[in-house]
């Protein structure tokens, strides 16, 4: 499903963008916030050239290998419905992703759905222009003609589920916000963890759809000092940014059974009693809620906010 942006999109856009030269307004933003540290690639490359506005466009897809946010307190993407297991299907490759803290080691063998790129190429509005757009569900019939959206879409649906998930209500021990632009994002991070911080995300060497890894040495735990941010499925990039209490992250080196190196972000949920009985988490491990600690490996857009 790809998303177009409207004439009213794109006017808003040119009047922000037309009047910058050498630098964006976010990475003038950036610097001005921390000076002395360049931006990481993976804010980089959600940066929007001035002159290639048109062909700004979204892929959206109801599955993905690296799933993205999903709110642990409802069963994964629909409450109501009953997931199972099936070869083949999208939840299969992406409960491959979940393991116990104590797989954490060197040697350790690891089988996930693989690392190619990504498929969610929605970049960064300007703050001016994102700050105009409507985000709320009581809205969502003027955001679907915004972009141009049809209601009954796959598209609609993702755009909708993603829109509530940032509205809802915090789940116990989490602090949750979605950050619409790189500005509010920095901003947002910093308020919370100050200007002494830094940026994680997993890279990948080259692309690969080898399926066994093996972890390498120098598993590094950051702490639970952290704010983990999910790039959701939407039109323009938005982030829905949570740090939740009890909650590890780590640099896991891994290697591939083809030599592709990959440094990878991991986190470990030490207290999961708070999640839906049918998570598909606890399918996968055979565990229930509040049992064990889970980890899961981090998509490569997905950041990682941690003190330096």
């Amino acid at each position: 499903m790809r998303f177009h942006f409207g004439p009213l999109v794109a006017l808003l856009y040119l009047i922000v963008v037309g009047s910058c030269h050498a630098s964006m307004p976010a990475e003038l933003y950036w610097n001005s916030v921390f000076p002395n540290t360049p931006m990481p690639k993976s804010l980089q490359d959600l940066l929007v050239n001035k002159n290639n506005f048109v062909k700004l466009k979204d892929d959206i897809d109801a599955g993905q290998k690296f799933p993205g946010y999903t709110n642990p307190s409802a069963d994964l993407e629909d409450s109501n419905s009953n997931h199972e297991l099936k070869s083949g299907s999208h939840l299969t490759s992406s409960a491959n992703i979940f393991f116990f803290e104590s797989d954490l080691h060197p040697g350790r063998l690891m089988k996930l759905p693989g690392f190619t790129k990504t498929e969610n190429r929605a970049t960064f509005l300007p703050r001016a222009v994102a700050d105009s757009m409507p985000f709320s569900s009581n809205k969502f019939s003027d955001i679907l003609k915004l972009f141009s959206v049809e209601p009954k879409s796959v598209g609609a649906k993702v755009m909708k589920q993603n829109i509530e998930n940032c509205k809802r209500e915090s789940t116990r021990g989490e602090d949750k916000y979605c950050a619409t632009s790189l500005e509010s994002l920095i901003d947002l991070s910093v308020s919370r963890l100050g200007k002494k911080i830094q940026v994680l995300s997993t890279a990948v060497e080259k692309e690969t759809k080898v399926e066994n890894f093996t972890i390498g040495k120098g598993v590094k735990n950051m702490g639970e000092k952290d704010i983990v941010c999910h790039k959701l499925k939407y039109p323009y990039a938005v982030f829905l940014c949570h740090s939740i209490d009890k909650t590890d992250v780590y640099k896991v080196p891994l290697i591939g059974s083809d030599g592709t190196k990959v440094k990878a972000i991991a986190v470990c949920h030490k207290d999961t009693s708070t999640w839906h009985p049918r998570h598909l988490a606890f399918q996968v491990l055979k565990v229930k809620p509040g049992s064990v600690p889970i980890c899961h490996f981090l998509a490569e857009e997905t950041i990682v906010w941690v003190p330096n």
